[in-house]
């Protein structure tokens, strides 16, 4: 709405300006109107003067021609008596004579400057008149123009000032609309700060502090169950040298902890993450994990037994006493009436283990299965 007012009052002064420049041409016709009779006045006295100039040499002319006449009669009759005196005589008249002919020549320079100076006034006259004939005609045609145009910019302008008033009645409508939702908006964002803070203290994103979720945080208590039952498996497994513990917090307060794994090596009494085993105790660890995992669900789930196992390959990664300690802790399981299978191609477990199923391969394609008791 700013912008468009800021529009209005830039056409508002460009209006201003063209009306100042029309009168500024109006007060030039006005000044070339009180000029024009003012110069046909000059012209007018310029021309009785050359009428009177003519008039005088006419008049000098014929005076001059008198003069002669007088001049020869008074030469036919005068008698004078003596010759300096008709010489004085002769050169008074010849005085006259210059005086007269000066006269005429200074009369006929002052009539051929009047000429020119009537026919300038003359040109300038015809000219300022045709002038004057086209601007009225440009400045009427120009007016009407100015006249439609400023009529329909009026018309523009109310059409614009009403869009305006209708534009800010509905801009003040949506004000209150939006002062009462920033109201609720408020009492949202107070029910949200404090639930934000609920949700990352369950989902374990509270800044500066360990992250941890309530679920991990629940599963922990299972997690520790399951690792005291792997630890009996795994401490055998390793000869006495490895120990499960579960990791107390994270590497930084960016990671999520809970459920990180460390083992505690009895051997040099360090304790590292399970990520640094090698390939062969990483099966024993997985292995003893797994076996763990199957002992805490047999317990809490009450009823459930799981009295088939199956360890599918990892063998060939141990040595040969972990694969010695390994297979020890996988027959101690076979107390009772568990069945512990073992998926494996290392030859010294075909050799300890007396019930097989053989996979051979068909030299024509497909295999078959042998069962060796």
């Amino acid at each position: 709405m700013a912008s468009h007012l800021l529009r209005l009052e830039d056409r508002i002064q460009r209006l201003t300006r063209q009306i100042t420049e029309e009168e500024e041409k109006i007060r030039r016709k006005k000044i070339l109107d009180m000029q024009i009779p003012a110069k046909e006045k000059r012209l007018r006295k310029s021309e009785q003067e050359i009428q009177d100039l003519e008039k005088k040499i006419t008049s000098g002319q014929s005076e001059k021609d008198t003069l002669a006449r007088q001049a020869a009669d008074q030469a036919e009759k005068l008698r004078h008596a003596d010759q300096a005196a008709a010489r004085e005589e002769k050169e008074r008249l010849e005085k006259e004579l210059t005086v007269l002919q000066q006269a005429y020549t200074n009369a006929r320079d002052a009539y051929g400057t009047c000429a020119k100076e009537k026919d300038i006034l003359s040109g300038r006259i015809r000219s300022l008149s045709g002038q004057l004939e086209k601007e009225a005609l440009i400045q009427k045609e120009e007016e009407l123009e100015k006249r439609e145009n400023a009529a329909r910019k009026r018309d523009e302008t109310a059409q614009e000032q009403q869009k305006i008033h209708a534009r800010r009645t509905a801009n003040e409508e949506i004000l209150g609309s939006i002062r009462k939702s920033a109201k609720d908006l408020s009492a949202l964002e107070e029910r949200y700060r404090w639930l934000g803070a609920l949700s990352a203290t369950v989902n374990g994103n509270l800044k500066n502090k360990e992250k941890i979720m309530l679920e991990t945080y629940i599963q922990t208590t299972y997690f520790d169950r399951i690792i005291r039952r792997a630890n009996l498996r795994f401490m055998i497994m390793s000869g006495g040298q490895y120990e499960f513990k579960r990791q107390a917090g994270a590497s930084d307060n960016k990671s999520q902890s809970g459920l990180e794994l460390n083992v505690v090596d009895h051997y040099n009494g360090t304790e590292r993450s399970v990520r640094t085993l090698s390939g062969g105790e990483s099966f024993i660890a997985s292995l003893s994990l797994a076996l763990g995992l199957s002992e805490e669900i047999q317990s809490s789930a009450g009823g459930i037994q799981i009295e088939t196992m199956f360890v599918d390959e990892g063998f060939g990664s141990l040595d040969q006493d972990a694969l010695q300690q390994a297979y020890t802790a996988l027959i101690k399981m076979t107390d009772g009436s568990r069945l512990v299978g073992i998926i494996s191609h290392v030859a010294e477990l075909k050799e300890k283990i007396e019930k097989q199923i053989l996979v051979v391969k068909e030299k024509t394609g497909g295999s078959r299965a042998e069962v060796r008791v």
